[in-house]
């Protein structure tokens, strides 16, 4: 009825006017309000009404790509505002689900002088943003159906200094933009930039660089200060998105921090927030309730008695179902968590009885994870798989520095190992290419003396390995290090283990995987994980959106990849490796985790990120041309490589089509100017302290180009599936990848050493992560393992029609049909009994690289880009 009145007055209207007799441009437009979302905007909502009945509430005009105007700059010309029509009528039910989107008409005057329309202007003269999807014009005279892909949130008109204007999907290099559409486009990039000041709102559209300088607190207490990261020689690392918080009042140079209350809030540009039609901000929720409400208990409790399991079955409860002692640790949960969160976040029933999904690397079998075979196959196919490398000399000899650290070189010795390399002696073995290494000695050494002062007692770790008939590796020995008590300078202090299997020669071979288990835990979080996916993807979105017009091929090419990025990060700033964050009290570095991370920048280089760059660099494949993807593995069954280098070359083969079809030659590459922009300020902004450094590609050649837009989508999406996905599945059963390790190993004569021989389980438990340490990481890695419901895999995109060029989109659709095809190769060889490092002991087969997945906890499936 009501809307029925409206199109009356609307109608009487242009009947006096005589709007009603000249030709329409019939438009359909897509979006979901807020109020679908925030049930408690009902001032807004009347607001709205007020100028809905005016017929004033969401204006848009069409922009010309065609017809300049010479009193506006010589852009394109505008024509007529339009309005929605039936936004009143148009109510979602409070039964909506987050993310239901309505369908609005608009009709537009057709203008002769407008001709092919190329963009559009909206105003949003209403109360309270939307999301705008889309806008379909159905029959242009002349050019008929026109699409636009908005995927943005529009806040009121009265919020933006400058107009929103959206373009159609038709992509145009800078040089090939229609004139009429260039000051548009260039107008554009710079509201993005902003102006580099003041504190960023959630309208703001702004993208900039920021120092990680908010991760400390210093104004909470002296012991939460942090270095900054990033802008120092001392301390290099990516940038960050800036949010423009004042400093803090202990430190000018430390960021002020949003209470942990406020985490949702913490500025990103509103386009690049979780979206509600995922349960993202549910996670994020999730997240914050585990800090808040689990952490400070945690804190209080390991400071006087920890909880200790006392044995592998008090952990398999976990899983089985475990009643938490009633005391401030279930009373403060009860109280303060709603019960719907806690049996998502914690499977309990409210009262306590608390139970994890079994973890997969247990699910078959509850002791094969213990065997020595399990252990040396997770470096090839389990959630770490990009470290292990090729040993080349005998003894390892360590690139520190001998003036500062002495001697670091390993003290594993011919006598230790060359008794169990199958008749081969060690030389033998190495010009075979049987030999191999997890080292973590070199990372941890500079800093361990430090991570031993608070409660983590551990070691630096080396594992050698021997790669036998049947393709399996078997491991032979355990160099665990620690610093010279006198002084860095006199070198390390090493102890060697080698295997046993019976009797307290057993256990403590049991404790020396542990700790490499331990090292191996910290780096892949810290590192694999956080730097080398997480962290150095935020500079290439933020200058992507800074310097590629949602016009540039390239912007959409890589956009996709990019979804989500900046908010996990955010989020991980504000509550994860924060000081005093999850991740310092659940890994070993503890609170020189985040500083650790930086000096291990200072070795980063971007293009050996490219799998076979890396492959090649850790002598896992050598160069040969007749081997597929150029590259022959040294180990032929190691199932993060096979399936990664088939991933890669599609992903290869993909950004070749694409780029090709835009990029005739060299030449309109170097001419390029907003690709130029964006990669000179990607070097020298994103990651400014690597600017000076030979090995950035130079961006003269097509080929750079495709190779530098391969390894951003290889990082964003498989690279990131690999070291994360798997965190769940294999690590959700704690004693299988610890992450902190609590004493030493035992000395034979001290209690410590009787306990291992009377009581090994517990000897070990006690060794390892504590029982709320256990409950706290458990429950943060069950989170970021899952899948949301609405995840965009590789080789999907979320619509169709993201752009207008016929020949990409047929090459995206090879590339999807490449991408099943190595689904099916992955089954195949998963199934295949000579590739025994593909199942392994725990019969749990090797899915991290398999392209698509379902929602939730699955151990499979490549999301498009850091998401989670």
């Amino acid at each position: 009825m009501l809307n029925s009145i409206i199109e009356m007055f609307h109608s009487i209207i242009g009947a006096i006017t005589g709007e009603n007799d000249r030709k329409k441009i019939r438009g359909t437009v897509v979006l979901m309000k807020k109020n679908v979302l925030d049930f408690t905007d009902f001032r807004s909502s009347i607001i709205d009404r007020v100028y809905e009945l005016v017929g004033k509430g969401v204006s848009l005009q069409l922009v010309s790509a065609v017809h300049d105007d010479p009193t506006n700059g010589l852009r394109g010309k505008v024509g007529k505002p339009a309005y929605l029509k039936g936004w009143i009528t148009t109510i979602t039910p409070s039964t909506a689900t987050a993310g239901e989107e309505s369908a609005f008409k608009v009709t537009f005057d057709h203008d002769a002088e407008i001709g092919q329309p190329g963009a559009f202007i909206i105003r949003n003269n209403h109360r309270s943003e939307f999301y705008l999807r889309t806008l379909t014009l159905a029959d242009v005279p002349g050019h008929g159906r026109i699409h636009f892909v908005c995927n943005s949130w529009v806040y009121p008109a009265y919020k933006y200094d400058t107009d929103r204007v959206f373009f159609t999907n038709q992509a145009h290099l800078p040089s090939e933009t229609p004139g009429p559409l260039r000051g548009y486009r260039e107008s554009e990039l710079v509201n993005l930039r902003g102006d580099g000041t003041g504190e960023l709102k959630e309208w703001d559209r702004v993208y900039d660089y920021a120092y990680y300088n908010d991760l400390g607190n210093p104004d909470r207490h002296g012991k939460y200060a942090r270095p900054v990261l990033g802008g120092s020689v001392e301390y290099p690392y990516p940038r960050r998105g800036r949010t423009g918080r004042p400093p803090s009042e202990t430190d000018p140079n430390t960021e002020s921090r949003l209470p942990l209350l406020m985490s949702l809030n913490i500025y990103v540009p509103r386009d690049e927030r979780f979206g509600h039609i995922k349960m993202s901000d549910f996670l994020a929720y999730a997240l914050k309730a585990l800090v808040q409400f689990l952490l400070p208990e945690f804190e209080a409790l390991c400071d006087s008695t920890p909880n200790e399991f006392d044995s592998f079955q008090d952990v398999f409860d976990l899983y089985e179902g475990f009643k938490v002692p009633d005391g401030p640790l279930l009373d403060k949960i009860k109280d303060n968590v709603p019960l719907e969160m806690l049996k998502e976040l914690v499977r309990t029933d409210g009262e306590g009885f608390f139970k994890f999904p079994t973890p997969q690397v247990i699910k078959e079998d509850k002791s094969a994870w213990r065997t020595d075979k399990e252990f040396a196959r997770e470096m090839l196919a389990g959630l770490n798989p990009v470290v292990i490398r090729r040993l080349k000399e005998f003894p390892q000899e360590s690139k520190l520095d001998p003036e500062v650290y002495g001697n670091q070189n390993s003290s594993i010795t011919k006598e230790h190992i060359e008794n169990h390399l199958d008749g081969l002696t060690i030389n033998k073995a190495l010009e075979k290419k049987r030999l191999f290494i997890l080292d973590h000695h070199d990372t941890l050494m500079p800093y361990l003396r430090r991570i031993n002062t608070t409660s983590t007692k551990t070691y630096a770790s080396r594992t050698v390995l021997f790669l036998k008939d049947d393709g399996t590796l078997k491991p032979l020995a355990i160099e665990l290090s620690l610093p010279h008590p006198d002084g860095d300078k006199f070198g390390a202090v090493s102890k060697v283990y080698t295997p046993a299997e019976h009797g307290v020669e057993g256990s403590i071979w049991q404790l020396a995987k542990a700790y490499a288990a331990v090292n191996d835990s910290g780096y892949h979080q810290l590192l694999s994980h956080w730097l080398n996916t997480h962290a150095v993807i935020e500079p290439f979105v933020i200058a992507t959106n800074r310097q590629l017009s949602v016009l540039h091929p390239i912007n959409k090419l890589l956009d996709p990849h990019f979804r989500d990025t900046m908010n996990i990060n955010a989020l991980a700033r504000q509550i994860l490796i924060n000081a005093g964050g999850v991740v310092e009290s659940t890994v070993y570095p503890s609170k020189y985790a985040m500083e650790m991370s930086s000096v291990v920048y200072k070795n980063w280089v971007f293009t050996e990120q490219a799998l076979p760059a890396d492959l090649i660099n850790r002598g896992m494949a050598e160069k040969d041309s007749d081997a597929p993807h150029g590259l022959r593995l040294v180990l032929d069954d190691y199932p993060y490589a096979v399936d990664g280098l088939e991933i890669w070359s599609a992903i290869e083969t993909w950004v070749e089509d694409y780029c090709s079809f835009y990029y005739k030659t060299d030449e309109m590459v170097e001419k390029d100017s907003e690709l130029q922009s964006w990669w000179k300020e990607l070097r020298e902004e994103g990651h400014g302290d690597k600017k000076d450094e030979p090995w950035w590609p130079k961006m003269h050649t097509v080929k750079e180009l495709i190779d530098t837009c391969t390894i951003i989508i290889w990082v964003a999406s498989a690279l990131h599936a690999a070291v994360n996905f798997g965190q769940y599945p294999y690590a959700g059963f704690l004693p299988n990848r610890p992450t902190i390790s609590r004493r030493f190993m035992p000395e034979e004569g001290t209690p410590e050493y009787e306990e291992l021989k009377s009581n090994p389980e517990k000897a070990f438990l006690k060794t390892i992560t504590a029982q709320l340490q256990t409950l706290l990481g458990i429950s943060l890695i069950e989170i970021l393992s899952r899948h949301s419901s609405d995840e965009v895999y590789l080789g999907q995109r979320d619509t169709p029609e993201w752009t207008l060029d016929a020949t990409p989109l047929k090459a995206f659709e090879k590339f999807g049909r490449k991408l099943a095809d190595i689904e099916e190769n992955i089954i195949k060889r998963n199934g295949d009994e000579r590739f025994k490092n593909r199942v392994g002991p725990v019969k749990m087969p090797y899915t991290l690289l398999y392209p698509t997945s379902e929602g939730g906890l699955t151990g499979k499936g490549i999301p498009n880009s850091v998401s989670i």
